[in-house]
């Protein structure tokens, strides 16, 4: 059982506000003003059309964002879940790269491959600002 009553310090909970805002952010991109090149990230292998997964992902980030910023007795949950995400959303990532998409001013291959970098500090980020990285590597049950 994880604790509900973790503590965060006000660092975490800047930050922890700051990645909700992002993903509010991505989440209305997804419906608007980027939708196109949230479009050319969905892998072909996905067996569903682009467009619905651009709008189901951005409906699944807004409500990550929300709840980043609004949800802090359950803020671990919310960091594993945020967590879990950025990891199902990585293959978008690797197919930009592998395809040479160009999308969000990733235009050559070099740009494309250092953002893949980026997935992990996403996943670090919103396990530590949320405290579950604490809840997770913890050696005592709660």
């Amino acid at each position: 059982m994880i604790q509900k009553n973790i503590k965060i310090n006000i660092v975490q909970i800047v930050l922890k506000v700051v990645l909700g805002l992002f993903m509010l952010l991505a989440g209305i991109g997804h419906m608007t003003f980027q939708r196109a090149e949230f479009q050319a990230q969905v892998p072909n292998w996905i067996p569903l059309s682009k467009d619905l997964v651009v709008i189901l992902s951005g409906v699944v980030e807004i409500a990550l964002g929300l709840s980043m910023i609004f949800l802090n007795k359950m803020k671990v949950w919310v960091g594993i879940a945020l967590a879990i995400f950025y990891i199902l959303i990585f293959p978008g990532n690797i197919a930009q790269y592998t395809n040479g998409i160009d999308a969000f001013g990733l235009d050559t291959d070099r740009k494309r491959l250092i953002r893949l970098f980026f997935q992990p500090v996403l996943i670090l980020w919103a396990l530590w600002s949320t405290g579950a990285l604490k809840v997770l590597t913890s050696k005592t049950k709660n």
